[in-house]
């Protein structure tokens, strides 16, 4: 019986024996494969530690750039934290670009048209001048005054009157300037012809013919339209005060006169006194219009011609004038650039 266990006992231990050693090397080979997977990943993970940061700033480089990239192409969504800085705080990007969008109030108030630079206005031409009173004029009895009975239709508007004489397409301003140095010579040729042609009238200094001068093509428009005005009403006879109460008249005194033809040219909004055209425009002579202004007595000179209602040669005669007079006690003025 003895013997029997201990043979069962001894074939029992054989049989585990021979099955042992392929249970074993399998565990074996399930724990070496986890090894080496662990191996694996931790050989990965420091292959990127290490690439992360032996990159790292080229890594950032190229983020960066790639979000500048984008930035750019959204416009100007990478101003909007400094926009909204500086509205108060606000981060809505459509909030920055309305406000940097919307016009200032300087912008909108007082601007001035691109025609007027570098011009005074009729406005500032005005401004801070205190109102003269019309007096007696000096020269009315050599003004030829007309008698009450005399009646002579009305005037146009001096817009009117200028637009009606100067042609459309006359040279700007900017074209004239580019051929004054080329026309220095051509202007005074023609000038020293157009003084020879003007002969005055018996009895005066008034010019001949229909009592108007030519319109110089080689001139400023402004100037143009100055000449149109005041052959406008050239003849009309004299009244004190007259053009005052409205630039359409059927008579003007002096300062009436000289105000009707600046007016022409928008060198002038309302009708003024002789006293109030001693502060008009700019002091000294000007190159084409020269006032000569008193507190009683007013005149000028346009491109070199006198226009005057004192010295005329009857009550219908011009007051373009041959013959220039002293100009002794007199303020002289001029509008800038002309």
């Amino acid at each position: 019986m003895v013997a029997s266990l201990a043979v069962v006992s001894s074939e029992s231990s054989q049989a585990q024996a021979q099955r042992r050693p392929g249970a074993s090397l399998t565990r074996w080979s399930l724990i070496a494969a986890v090894v080496a997977v662990a191996l694996i990943a931790l050989g990965v993970v420091l292959a990127l530690n290490g690439g992360s940061h032996e990159h790292g700033d080229s890594g950032t480089s190229v983020v960066n750039a790639a979000a500048k990239a984008r930035a750019a192409r959204a416009g100007h969504d990478t101003k909007a934290p400094a926009d909204a800085a500086s509205n108060g705080g606000s981060s809505h990007p459509g909030a920055a670009s309305a406000t940097s969008s919307r016009p200032s109030t300087a912008a909108k108030v007082g601007a001035l048209p691109p025609a007027s630079a570098g011009r005074q206005s009729p406005a500032q031409g005005r401004a801070g001048r205190t109102n003269v009173a019309e007096v007696a004029d000096p020269e009315e009895a050599n003004s030829f005054p007309a008698p009450a009975g005399v009646h002579h239709k009305a005037a146009a508007a001096p817009a009117q009157a200028s637009e009606q004489a100067v042609a459309q397409g006359a040279p700007s301003d900017a074209e004239v300037k580019r051929e004054l140095e080329q026309m220095h010579a051509v202007e005074r040729t023609a000038k020293q012809a157009q003084q020879q042609r003007l002969k005055p009238v018996a009895g005066g200094n008034s010019v001949g013919g229909n009592g108007t001068i030519p319109i110089p093509p080689n001139v400023p428009e402004a100037v143009q339209r100055v000449i149109a005005g005041a052959n406008a009403i050239a003849n009309f006879p004299y009244v004190f005060g007259g053009g005052h109460a409205s630039f359409v008249d059927n008579a003007y005194d002096c300062s009436g006169s000289v105000s009707y033809a600046l007016a022409a040219a928008g060198l002038l909004s309302t009708p003024e006194t002789s006293g109030e055209l001693e502060s008009w425009g700019a002091p000294g002579p000007g190159r084409y219009i020269t006032i000569e202004a008193a507190a009683g007595h007013v005149y000028m000179y346009v491109d070199g011609i006198m226009y005057n209602t004192a010295g005329r040669s009857g009550v219908y005669a011009s007051r373009w004038q041959v013959k220039p007079v002293d100009n002794s006690g007199y303020v002289t003025r001029h509008w800038p650039g002309l």
